[in-house]
């Protein structure tokens, strides 16, 4: 008889992020309960009872090994956790990671770096480690879109804000993180992008004058058929370089914010409501910003 071979299994996105939140739980719970076995058992439970310190932390490990309301979904791969707890966790391990560095730093300062050293090597290298898992939990958590831009998929990711086109109803939601802004009709929605970073094609950019990299000065007395006087040519920033000068444009383009708008003349009130605004900080955004404007006109 044939044997049906069965098909592998996809991870679901966002299973990933829970299995890394529930193994620095129980990286963090072992080592405190290996602590408390170094010392007495009871004297250390009667420490925790009258430590505010010791409650949060009962509470942060309870959070990331537990993960209530937490489930991995296609439709969010990067939010499987809900809005409270990872900003609860975001929070509980920004203050673990001060915590921990402060509590190294000043056994660094009291003790010495050579018995420092030493303490980090008898206890394998704990006094590093217990910072880079609070951080670790800080960094998963950071904010950040519902998905990654997929142009094929009229899926844009823009900051923290995350765009989905539907182009057979021409509808489109708009994300911010796990929070559902709103839906809009496509035909409604229009990119306004700062001046001097509009795409290229865009009736603005088509209608901005084109500058040579000569200086006008220089320009007019060239058809002159004049030379420049000598104190035309001392005004003239001939000594400037030519990368300081590029280099204010791609400063512009790095600070530019662009708005995505919504007019709609049937409802009444909301004619040209900023849906959001965000700066486009990398080159991600910026290209992610150009599909959706590019998809939003086809719309």
């Amino acid at each position: 008889m044939a044997r049906t071979r069965p098909t592998p299994t996809a991870a679901i996105p966002g299973a990933g992020t829970m299995f890394a939140l529930r193994a620095i739980g129980l990286v963090l719970l072992a080592r405190w309960l290996y602590s408390m076995e170094q010392m007495n058992f009871l004297a250390a439970l009667q420490g925790m009872a009258s430590s505010p310190w010791a409650c949060i932390n009962l509470v942060f490990l309870f959070l990331l090994i537990v993960l209530p309301g937490a489930k991995a979904r296609i439709e969010r791969p990067f939010h499987p956790l809900p809005s409270w707890l990872r900003q609860a966790l975001r929070f509980f391990g920004l203050l673990g990671f001060l915590f921990a560095l402060w509590s190294v730093g000043f056994f660094v300062s009291v003790a010495g770096w050579r018995r420092a050293l030493s303490t980090v090597a008898a206890t394998n290298g704990w006094l590093v480690v217990a910072p880079a898992l609070y951080a670790a939990v800080v960094w998963i958590c950071r904010p950040r879109a519902l998905w990654r831009t997929n142009i094929a998929a009229r899926r844009f990711a823009i900051g923290r804000y995350a765009v989905s086109l539907d182009s057979a109803t021409r509808t489109t939601i708009v994300w911010l993180e796990s929070r559902k802004v709103g839906q809009y009709d496509a035909r409604e929605l229009s990119v306004r992008w700062p001046q001097g970073t509009q795409p290229v094609g865009s009736p603005v950019a088509a209608a901005a004058p084109q500058t040579s990299g000569a200086d006008p000065v220089m320009a007019d007395a060239s058809t002159d058929g004049a030379a420049p006087s000598p104190s035309t040519a001392s005004e003239c920033p001939a000594s400037v370089p030519a990368s300081a000068s590029a280099s204010a444009p791609v400063a512009m383009k790095r600070r530019a914010k662009i708005e995505l708008l919504w007019d709609s003349p049937a409802a009444a009130g909301h004619n040209r409501q900023t849906v959001f605004r965000i700066g486009l900080a990398t080159e991600g955004d910026r290209a992610a910003a150009h599909a959706l404007d590019a998809a939003l006109k086809q719309a």
